[in-house]
């Protein structure tokens, strides 16, 4: 993670420690994951940056839905 210089980080909430963005933020890479509920105070994030994520999660799915039609997983004996 040293190497890459993006732009923003997206992650989902499970990645919402401070200590990660802090480190982000030094960096100057723009965090864009939601806070959690438990957060005293919640930071705001870009959620049209964040829908993006969403939508290549769901490629990524269907992608390995897909990999038993392609390797022939399916085929029965």
């Amino acid at each position: 993670m040293e190497n890459i210089d993006p732009d923003a980080f997206l992650a989902d909430r499970a990645y919402d420690a401070n200590r990660l963005i802090d480190r982000l933020t030094e960096r100057r890479i723009t965090p864009v994951i939601p806070p959690k509920r438990n957060r005293t105070t919640h930071r705001k994030i870009d959620f049209t940056l964040y829908r993006e994520r969403n939508f290549f999660e769901r490629f990524f799915n269907k992608l390995k839905q897909l990999r038993a039609i392609a390797t022939r997983y399916d085929k029965l004996i």
